[in-house]
């Protein structure tokens, strides 16, 4: 049945973990809640399974939910959904611990694999004031190739407190 059926991969881990916190509620009559670990770990083997159908909307996802899984009640298909949908936004902004999609996977080796076409350390000129320069010549390292004297540029201090009056003249009126 489990070859036939294209439900029934994602199914088997929705009704065994269904049926463990089922049989647990009857245990326990008090503690009547499904594990948050269920709904988190078939949130993430749904997502990696049919990721290409997944979206950012809940309503969307439960839907699709209904028809790859089979989920015993309403209310976990709920929590699922929700989850899935949350787990989505995140996989937006960057990859996600706990699921391994081929796109995030492809995306870092195309990170790993990227080679700037100008190198971030260049070092044609390397731009130094009066003092640094005398410095390397006190190191004996004033003709290294590349090093060119600049004039250093007036910073405007910046203003304490809250006024930005300084040295007890007036800031703000209100």
């Amino acid at each position: 049945f489990a070859a036939t059926n294209p439900k029934s991969a994602c199914a088997s881990l929705l009704l065994t973990a269904a049926a463990a916190a089922r049989s647990h509620r009857q245990e326990v009559a008090t503690m009547g809640r499904v594990r948050t670990k269920t709904v988190k770990k078939s949130s993430r083997q749904v997502i990696e399974r049919y990721y290409s159908r997944m979206t950012l909307d809940f309503h969307t996802n439960k839907k699709i939910l209904e028809e790859v899984a089979l989920i015993p009640t309403k209310r976990l298909r709920n929590k699922i959904a929700g989850f899935s949908t949350h787990l989505m936004k995140r996989i937006q902004k960057g990859p996600v611990r706990g699921i391994s999609l081929k796109l995030q996977e492809e995306e870092r080796e195309r990170r790993m694999d990227f080679v700037p076409e100008v190198s971030a350390i260049r070092t044609d000129q390397i731009e130094v004031d009066k003092e640094t320069l005398e410095m390397l010549a006190a190191l004996g390292m004033s003709e290294i190739p590349g090093v060119v004297q600049v004039d250093p540029v007036a910073v405007q201090p910046i203003p304490f407190g809250r006024g930005g009056g300084g040295a007890g003249a007036p800031g703000r009126r209100f």
